[in-house]
């Protein structure tokens, strides 16, 4: 499994070798291309020397900040985004033990299994920058290209765990899927500014 998000091969292969790597690159994806935000975890690495949670998440605010705003720049609003950065490392370091991947693997409580997808839904809502929408994008992103299989992900992220869509991120796997993503979030942006709504 590669992911193939960014259009670069190195931001793609730390996408699909680090877990926090692609929960950082989904925290970003909010105001800038998709392909900005998930290229994101490549710059912070090579500016601040890691991508460790607990190193991330201690590192001086100024001097973090200072690197997303170094061009080009890891996000438009680098300072906000820095502070999200730092808060979700925090999170990852305090509640899952440095390891992202934990959210998804870890099994519940009382179980012996991996945890489902409602549950890893619910994991990801808590986390700092992770409303419903994007917890949703993350789950179908696991399930349809990070090799999740927790029962029931498809309903739990719905509607972006549909088979066939190209909604979101999670179903961008070359660059013809990107284009047919970008065609139908500007769909849904014309739906939403002429007042039909839209997903």
């Amino acid at each position: 499994m590669t992911l193939n998000i960014t259009g670069d091969s190195d931001a793609d292969r730390l996408l699909t070798d680090d877990p926090l790597a692609l929960l950082i690159g989904m925290l970003l994806d909010q105001q800038v291309a998709m392909e900005t935000a998930f290229a994101g975890p490549l710059k912070i690495r090579e500016r601040v020397g890691t991508l460790d949670a607990a190193a991330l998440a201690g590192y001086d605010p100024e001097a973090f900040a200072d690197a997303f705003k170094k061009p080009p720049a890891v996000h438009r609003f680098p300072g906000s985004m820095a502070a999200r950065v730092q808060a979700l490392c925090a999170a990852i370091d305090q509640d899952w033990g440095g390891d992202a991947s934990a959210i998804w693997t870890t099994p519940a409580a009382g179980h012996a299994e991996a945890p489902d997808g409602a549950e890893v839904l619910k994991r990801l809502k808590k986390l700092p920058g992770f409303g419903d929408q994007k917890a949703k994008i993350f789950l179908a992103l696991l399930g349809k290209q990070y090799g999740y299989d927790g029962d029931g992900w498809r309903e739990a992220s719905a509607p972006y765990g549909e088979v066939g869509s190209h909604r979101s991120v999670a179903d961008i796997v070359s660059p013809d899927s990107l284009a047919k993503v970008r065609e139908y979030k500007r769909g849904v942006k014309a739906a939403a500014k002429s007042g039909g709504g839209g997903v």
